[in-house]
Order: structure tokens, then C-alpha cells, then sequence
């Protein structure tokens, strides 16, 4: 009896962990500012209860972030009305434009379109199908959230992953034997050669003897099926009579899985490589452009509030130096996950060839196609959204691209309009432009909307605030806000000039050194926490640390950034993670193996990218002056 209400007791503590953490933290914490009573320790008792509440998520993430907005006033720190103003700044209202783009993409499927065609281009083969699954995913993930573009791709995935393993079975004697196309049938019909036998000795590997196998044609292709006591004689005019032969002994079977849910070790192989690589393919994306990830835009924020005289991050800049390493990143990943899961045998996964395909590569390409065509022609809609799509990237690029002078320089005030400007002009447009031609001959019903409303309304925008509420991360809004709150609060406290002091020890490490270590340290973290939280943590210290260490604060701040987005080797690592795991082809050991290729390989190429080009884009090998005079004022 003892025993069991011990183990009762254990459950319900366990149960209750979460409600534990959250009351025990704070009030552990608290003799902090009790004893100590000055504003570094209260900025550090509200920085420390945030952290391990976004780190342990005992509470939702948008509600920890809320824990500035009280606790700040409460000791004195800021003023409540201080602390609100940090919960929307210059980048909410980039994110919103982003969003109201994203909405119409989703609501168009332009992204089905764009993915299938990228697919269509790269073929069936397992290696290039991956390679071109991966390529779109990158594409999309630039302009989409990670997540969304995960759930948009994983399905188009898993239509094709579906179709192989359908069609395993049939073609499990032998993956590497080829059949003619269809533009070799056809030539063979125009010619009307006999084929006076179609009897092959094929060599087995598990027991080396030979198997007498026919070519049979079917309806939905040709297919190669084992016959022990028959052959087949193909005539001219298209008959096939049966002429019988006699065999010793029968040969054995190649081994089919019956315990599993794929037909072949190698589907199950080809289907773990095209999962992870989607979840990794949106990682990537989305360290190319500043709005490609929130923590892209946390760190544009937090460096701007931080370092308001340096004019160095924006829109271009940051596009310039991260899509090279998105492209190395993309290559190495997927010569990383081929030699895994695939093998080294490229010339088989990857070739270019059309003469001689498999059946399973036939019926692949076959679906692929079907789905396409089920999309039907390109739709005014989506014309009007890939018109806003290249628009924006234009004016992005065009605004400040600093070797000319950008479209800013002609009005009479600067510093007046941001990216944000863009997007939200562009967004709000969206609402306000019909979804049909405005000519009569489209007023039929193209319109491919969920909402019959918006069918009967010949003005229906081409999107609705309900497509915009359905896509908005309000959650990470204020998650967002919550990290410029706790900034903020750690600047006017003093507390990261604190911290600053206590790093100095690290002074006699060379810049590299201390970039890769900050590197390897936020990686190992997101692992186990979320990545905007991780970064909101980390960015005050690593900037206290620039300047204690006089380093140019972008030689940490930038490579910090896109190493946390590398939690990818666990399914809690991120939410694209989650939604690969979801599909069940994958297992978290797959996860953790090939994670840590990937992250290795990331820390490498960002590592690379802040030594070699990075250097002389932002002028990495001085400490400028925007953060001497941040450090200056920081003293006094």
C-alpha cells in the first residue's frame, strides 16, 4: 500500500509539473531582488523567470513573453507604458505584409503550382526527386514561414511517397532494371520489328542463380513478373501466345517486407530522405531572407533598437550575404542525406537521362503530372499574386541597395520609410483589388475560393481579413515584443553592461573563436527550446560581449542568428520538425543522425560565410564607430 501511494503520488506531481515550475521559479528567485535591491538584479530576476519559462514551456510561449509587461513596472524598472511600447515596433508590421501575401499564395495555390513545376523539372529519379523537392521547399520558405511552407510541401511529398510504395511490390524484383518510354514504344509499333523473344536471364543477388522472367504489358505500363513455367513469343501484330517450357528447381524470390509498410528496405529509405529533407529544405529557405523566420526579425529589430546609428542591416544586405549559404547548405545537405539513406551510387539516383526510366519512375512523374493538370491553366488570381510577389522583392531590394542610390532617395526626408513601408502597402492592396478581370468576359467563376459568398461577389478582394486571421502568428507577435521588452529592460537597467564586465575574461580569444563558441552553444540550446526564445536570450549577452571584447557586434550577432535555426535533430526542435515526424516514415534516431550531419555542416558553412564574404560586406574586421558610441554611452 505504501509502494502504491508512493507511485500515486509521483503521478500526480508528475501531472502537475508544469503548475510546479511556474510557481516554484519565481518564488525561489525572488530573495534576488529582495537582497539585492537595485535595478540589475530585478532585470535579471525577470530575465531569468522568462528564460525558463520559454525554455521549459511550462507556459504557452506568447503568454511567457507577457511577463515583462508586468514585472518591469512592478519592480521599477520601466514604466508600464514603456514596457507596451516595445510589444509593437517596425517589424510587426513587416510581418503583417508578409502575411497578407502569404494568405493570397495559399488561398491561390500559387505554391502547389510553383512546387509541382520545380518537381516536374527535376524528375522521378530518388536523388533528383529529393534535390527538386528540396529546391522548391527553399524557394517557398524564403517568403513563407518554415511552418507553413512544411504543411504545404509535406503533402505534395507524400502523394508521390504513396505512389512508390503502391507500386513497390510490383517492381520489387529488381529497381535498377529499365523499360522502354513511350517514345521508344511508339517507335517500335512505326517500325513493326518482331521481337522474336522476350525471354531474360536475370542475375539474383541473394542467391546467385538465374531467374527466367517475361515482359508483360499492361495497361498502366510495363512491368517485369516472374514466370517459372512459361514464356512468351511477342508477334508483330500485337498478340502474345503462350508457349510452355519445363524447369528443374524454381528459383527463390527476392525477400518482400510483409512486416512493414513498405514493400523494400530502399523505400523506406527513399521515403526517411524526402522527409527530412523538406523539414531541413524550409530551414534553410528561411535564413535568406530577413522575413524569411521570426528569428530573422528579431535579430534585425533588437540590433536596430540596440545600434540605432547603423545603417548596415536591411532588406539587401542580409540577402546578399545569407543566399550563398543557403546554396552551399542545400548542396552539402542533400549529398549528406543521399549518402545516408540512398547510398554513394549517384549515377543510378541521379541521372538525367530520359531514354530508360522505371516503372515506378513512370507512374511517379504519372501522378505528379496528374496533379499538376488538376490545377488547371494559371488563374487571374494567381497572376495578380506572383505580380505582388516579384513587386515586393524589387522594391526591398531597390530601397537603400547601397552601391546607388535606392527609390528612398526621392523624397526629401529620409529615414521615413523601411521595408515594413513596402509590405504593408502591398498587403493592404490585396484587400482592395478583385480577385476576377475586371473585364466581362472573366465574370464567369474562376474564382476557386472557399467562401460562396466571395463566388457571387463579382468585387471579392483577393484576400479577406479571415485569410489574413487564419495565417497571423499572433503568438509569435508577442513573443517578439516580449524579447524587446526584456532588451530594453536589460539597456536601461544596465544589466548587459554587468554581464559585459563579467565576460571579459574571454578577451584573449581571437574574434572567430569566440564566434564559433557562440555558434556551438545556441545550437546545442534550440535543440531543447524554442528558437525565437533561445535567440531573445542570447542576443543581449552576445552584444555585451562584442563590445566588452571590442569586436565588431555582427561577427557574433549574424552567425548566433542562423545558428538557431539548426534545431533540427528532434521533433521538438521546431515546428517543421514536428509535422515531418507526424507522417510516421521517420523515427527520432533518423532524426537525431541525420540532424547532426546537418548542423555540423551549418555551423561550418556559416563559419565560412562570416571569414570570407561576410568581411568585407559589413566591414567585420573593424570596430566601427556606431558601436563605440553604444559603448560610450553605455558607460556613462
Amino acid at each position: 500500500r505504501l509502494e502504491g501511494a508512493r507511485m500515486d503520488l509521483i503521478k500526480k506531481l508528475w501531472t502537475a509539473r508544469k503548475l510546479i515550475l511556474v510557481v516554484m521559479i519565481p518564488l525561489s528567485l525572488l530573495p534576488l531582488p529582495l537582497i539585492h535591491p537595485c535595478s540589475e538584479s530585478s532585470c535579471a530576476y525577470v530575465l531569468i523567470v522568462t528564460a525558463v519559462y520559454w525554455v521549459s514551456e511550462a507556459v504557452p510561449l506568447g503568454a511567457a513573453a507577457l511577463v515583462p509587461a508586468f514585472l518591469y513596472p512592478l519592480f521599477g524598472v520601466l514604466k508600464s507604458s514603456e514596457v507596451a511600447s516595445e510589444y509593437f515596433k517596425d517589424t510587426t508590421l513587416l510581418l503583417m505584409g508578409v502575411i497578407c501575401l502569404a494568405a493570397s499564395i495559399e488561398k491561390w495555390n500559387l505554391h502547389k503550382r510553383i512546387a509541382l513545376r520545380m518537381v516536374m523539372i527535376a524528375g522521378a529519379k530518388p536523388g533528383m526527386l529529393v534535390l527538386g523537392f528540396m529546391c522548391c521547399t527553399v524557394f517557398l520558405s524564403m517568403w513563407l514561414s518554415n511552418t507553413s511552407t512544411t504543411a504545404m510541401v509535406m503533402p505534395i511529398a507524400e502523394a508521390v511517397l504513396q505512389q512508390l510504395i503502391c507500386t513497390g511490390i510490383a517492381d520489387s524484383l529488381d529497381d535498377s532494371v529499365t523499360v522502354d518510354t513511350q517514345e521508344e514504344e511508339s517507335e517500335k509499333e512505326e517500325n513493326h520489328k518482331p521481337i522474336n523473344n522476350e525471354l531474360e536471364l536475370m542475375n539474383c543477388k541473394d542467391n546467385e542463380k538465374h531467374e527466367v522472367c517475361m515482359l508483360r504489358e499492361e495497361s498502366n505500363g510495363l512491368a517485369l513478373k516472374p514466370a517459372f513455367v512459361t514464356a512468351f513469343s511477342k508477334r508483330s501484330n500485337g498478340y502474345l501466345p503462350e508457349a510452355p517450357i519445363s524447369i528443374p528447381a524454381p528459383p527463390k524470390k527476392p525477400k518482400i517486407r510483409r512486416d512493414s509498410l513498405y514493400p523494400t528496405k530502399r523505400d523506406h529509405m527513399i521515403c526517411k530522405c524526402l522527409s527530412l529533407s523538406i523539414t531541413y529544405a524550409a530551414t534553410i529557405g528561411g535564413l535568406i531572407t530577413i522575413t524569411g523566420t521570426s528569428t530573422n526579425l528579431i535579430f534585425a529589430e533588437q540590433f536596430n533598437n540596440r545600434y540605432p546609428e547603423a545603417k548596415v542591416i536591411n532588406f539587401g544586405t542580409w540577402f546578399i550575404f545569407s543566399l550563398p549559404i543557403a546554396l552551399i547548405m542545400l548542396v552539402l545537405t542533400w549529398i549528406w542525406l543521399h549518402f545516408l539513406f540512398l547510398g554513394c551510387n549517384f549515377k543510378e539516383t541521379c541521372s538525367l537521362s530520359k531514354k530508360r526510366k522505371t516503372r515506378r519512375e513512370i507512374l511517379s512523374e504519372k501522378r505528379i503530372h496528374e496533379e499538376y493538370q488538376k490545377l488547371g491553366p494559371i488563374s487571374y488570381p494567381e497572376v495578380v499574386t506572383g505580380v505582388f510577389f516579384i513587386l515586393m522583392t524589387v522594391l526591398w531590394f531597390t530601397r537603400e541597395p547601397g552601391f546607388v542610390p535606392g527609390w528612398t532617395s526621392l523624397f526629401e526626408k529620409k529615414g521615413y520609410r523601411t521595408d515594413a513601408t513596402v509590405s504593408v502597402l502591398l498587403g493592404f492592396l490585396l484587400f482592395l483589388i478583385p480577385s476576377r478581370k475586371p473585364w466581362p468576359s472573366a465574370f464567369s467563376s474562376e474564382s476557386t475560393g472557399d467562401d460562396e459568398d466571395e463566388e457571387d461577389d463579382p468585387l471579392a478582394p483577393m484576400i479577406t481579413w479571415k485569410d489574413f486571421q487564419r495565417l497571423m502568428p499572433w503568438e509569435i507577435v508577442i513573443l517578439v515584443g516580449g524579447g524587446y521588452a526584456l532588451a530594453a529592460g536589460c539597456k536601461v537597467s544596465g544589466l548587459s553592461m554587468w554581464i559585459g564586465r563579467q565576460l571579459e575574461p574571454m578577451s584573449g580569444l581571437p574574434p572567430w573563436a569566440v564566434t564559433l563558441l557562440a555558434c556551438l552553444l545556441v545550437s546545442a540550446v534550440t535543440e531543447f527550446a524554442s528558437n525565437p526564445a533561445t535567440l531573445t536570450v542570447f542576443l543581449p549577452i552576445l552584444s555585451a560581449l562584442s563590445e566588452t571584447l571590442q569586436i565588431n557586434p555582427l561577427h557574433t550577432l549574424i552567425p548566433a542568428t542562423m545558428c538557431v535555426s539548426f534545431g533540427v535533430m528532434l521533433p521538438v526542435g521546431n515546428p517543421p520538425n514536428a509535422i515531418v515526424f507526424s507522417y510516421g516514415h521517420v523515427q527520432i534516431s533518423d532524426m537525431v543522425k541525420a540532424g547532426f550531419g546537418v548542423n555540423l555542416i551549418g555551423v561550418f558553412v556559416v563559419m565560412l560565410a562570416i571569414l570570407t564574404w561576410g568581411e568585407p560586406l559589413f566591414h567585420l574586421s573593424e570596430f566601427p564607430a556606431w558601436a563605440v558610441m553604444r559603448n560610450v554611452t553605455g558607460n556613462l
